[in-house]
């Protein structure tokens, strides 16, 4: 807290991380198999010349390549062999890459569609039999080369015209005509894509770790465009956003006695890995090749979210930053998936929570059942304003998703909160009674209705007051998990370093004129007006704080859990200079509390304690054990129902209070 306090008096911030940077040649998975790269490349493989050299083909080939692929396609017809459709691929392939090189890009594109079709039908043809097997390397490579031809299909075409799920492109090269069909496969609209990246052309900088998966496609960025229709739900979207699509090129099935490779009409997929991992392909289960990292790392990296410094301003300046305030989705919204949501501490941002989103997203059973939100406050002001006002937001995005009330996922939310955002998080699940108004009143009011009418002033004031003081619990939040939380304040927020914060800390306006002209409406109402108009968020923390007693005592929502994380460092004096137990900010004492369900120690500072790969797994268990008790009772309820029906009386219906 104290190097906290020195950095915020020099105001210099951080440097803002560089997330990716761009390759000098792109990742390609036949750069050294092709000798891609090398002055005398690219040159077919050592294997395809065995082939050509086998099927007397050497010659042909090196006197003119289409005589050569015109006799492995008699041959293929009469005889069908997996080397030679493989030699065909690899072929094509290279003489894209030397037509591309010598700027014939018609030609290239004509020899990528070779390559992407028949490495197609080495994969995916009946009549292969046993020719082709499964545990050759060669069957990766012709992997590789529907990838890699397909990557290639891709980016030629983009320079020619932008691609457009939905759109049916006719692609003439002087052999042959291609009709290609794009169709989206996933929650985005077709009409909110802007335009497209290439994973291989970056490489991860930041992020702790970059998720991938092996198979078919090509994994994008797609970069979306906030679309002009005005929707509500598009002020949960931060601009610049941009998300993972593995695109994938299917071919129809040609006429009677052809083959794959002699397909003209294809099929360009743009899937959602977040949404599917495996697609069926000739009645064959094909993995996606993906990747979910980039995309995240390409949007963090983006110049629209650059360009603020959310985490500084929203503690030296919480008015101005207010504006931003929210709930923010960086995937579509999703009404069959259990929401998490996750709230940073004091001087952050949802930036702190990136490579915790990120690792939980690489396990498919956490991003088939679960969706991920952000919440942006401004950590400058005090913490129970924040917590009225993540209520306030909760509700009001509830309505613009469902104002019905019929997903019923939505109503097994999970909150994850670090440091300050614990109590933000903690403060959802609690009811307040009377116990806060009596913090700052000598005026008994059992009721927000009862203390509105013992106040004076206007409307507006003395509504948001009371409603900082009396309040529900959320009955949507299931399960709490706190890290590095403060639940009884930290011995950080002293007199001296709460002066400095008041020097440097711009309070929100509107509060602080909000107290003031209340406390001078109403002098005999209120005990303690320092609450209500000086208060800031170093204040809130202080140990000494009459919130922190009412919060523990406080009543809980029926049903909800909580989890902790504490940081306990070995050897806190290396860092602290002192000996107390706990993670330099917040100490053990504090941080412990003995109506959770898990407590997990780990030796890791305040401010990185949730970055861990021990929290971040200690999430994941958490999450699994969620699903595994809302599985549980479904069952239970099912049960009961088959039992009700098998009775012989009529069916009832099962209420499931979650």
């Amino acid at each position: 807290m104290v190097a906290l306090v020195v950095l915020v008096l020099l105001q210099s911030g951080c440097a803002a991380p560089t997330y990716l940077t761009n390759r000098k040649f792109r990742d390609n998975a036949l750069t050294q198999t092709l000798h891609l790269v090398g002055r005398k490349g690219p040159e077919v493989s050592e294997r395809t010349w065995h082939t050509l050299r086998r099927f007397d083909l050497e010659d042909v080939y090196q006197n003119d390549h289409k005589i050569c692929f015109a006799q492995i396609r008699s041959r293929v017809r009469e005889t069908p062999e997996a080397e030679l459709i493989y030699a065909l691929s690899e072929l094509a392939y290279v003489e894209g890459k030397k037509a591309e090189k010598a700027g014939r890009s018609s030609d290239a594109l004509n020899q990528y569609g070779i390559a992407l079709t028949n490495s197609y039908d080495y994969l995916f043809s009946d009549d292969l039999g046993t020719s082709r097997n499964f545990y050759d390397p060669q069957f990766r490579g012709a992997c590789d080369l529907y990838n890699e031809s397909l990557e290639d299909t891709l980016r030629l075409l983009c320079k020619k015209n932008q691609i457009q799920p939905g759109q049916t492109y006719t692609i003439k090269t002087p052999d042959r005509e291609f009709v290609v069909r794009t169709e989206m496969r996933g929650q985005w609209k077709t009409d909110e894509f802007d335009h497209y990246e290439f994973v291989s052309d970056y490489e991860i900088q930041t992020l702790r770790n970059q998720h991938t998966t092996y198979g078919l496609g090509v994994p994008l960025i797609a970069v979306r465009k906030t679309p002009e229709n005005g929707d509500s739900r598009e002020k949960y979207y931060p601009k610049g956003l941009s998300y993972s699509v593995s695109a994938m090129m299917r071919c129809v099935e040609p006429h009677e006695g052809a083959r794959a490779g002699e397909s003209k009409v294809c099929v360009l997929e743009f899937f959602d890995p977040l949404k599917a991992n495996q697609i069926q392909l000739s009645n064959q289960w094909v993995p996606l090749e993906t990747d979910l990292t980039t995309p995240l790392a390409y949007f963090l990296d983006s110049p629209e979210y650059r360009k603020r410094d959310e985490a500084t301003e929203g503690l030296l300046n919480p008015n101005e930053s207010a504006s931003h305030r929210g709930l923010y989705m960086l995937e579509p919204y999703d009404p069959k998936r259990i929401p998490v949501l996750m709230v940073h501490g004091l001087w952050s941002s949802p930036m702190t929570w990136m490579d915790m989103f990120n690792d939980l997203r690489s396990f498919p059973e956490i991003r088939e059942r679960y969706q991920f939100w952000f919440y942006l406050y401004p950590s400058g002001q005090p913490f129970w304003l924040s917590a009225t006002q993540l209520r306030t937001d909760l509700t009001a995005m509830r309505k613009v998703f469902d104002e019905s009330r019929q997903d019923a996922p939505m109503d097994d939310m999970v909150l994850v909160g670090h440091s300050m955002g614990g109590l933000v998080s903690r403060m959802q699940t609690i009811d307040s009674g009377d116990e806060f108004w009596k913090i700052v009143s000598n005026q008994p009011a059992s009721s927000a209705d009862e203390a509105i009418a013992k106040l004076r002033g206007d409307d507006d004031d003395r509504y948001k007051l009371v409603s900082t003081l009396f309040f529900r619990p959320n009955t949507s939040v299931k399960r709490v998990i706190t890290i590095g939380t403060p639940h009884r304040g930290s011995e950080f927020a002293n007199d001296y370093t709460r002066w400095l914060a008041r020097k440097f800390i711009k309070l929100p306006t509107m509060a602080i004129r909000t107290g003031n002209r209340l406390a001078e409406q109403n002098p005999t109402v209120f005990k303690d007006t320092e609450l209500l108009t000086v208060a800031n968020a170093i204040d809130s923390l202080a140990p000494e704080s009459p919130i922190f007693p009412v919060m523990m005592r406080a009543k809980r929502a029926p049903g909800v859990k909580y989890h902790n994380i504490i940081g306990v460092l070995e050897n806190p004096s290396l860092i602290t200079g002192r000996t107390v137990k706990g993670d330099g900010v917040v100490e053990y004492d504090s941080a412990h509390m003995d109506d959770t369900d898990s407590e997990l120690i780990i030796d890791a500072p305040h401010t990185s304690v949730h970055m861990t790969s021990k929290a971040v797994f200690e999430v994941r268990r958490i999450l699994l054990e969620h699903l595994s008790e809302l599985d549980s009772n479904d069952r239970v309820a099912q049960l009961e129902s088959v039992e009700a029906e098998s009775a012989g009386g009529p069916m009832q219906p099962v209420v499931i209070e979650r």
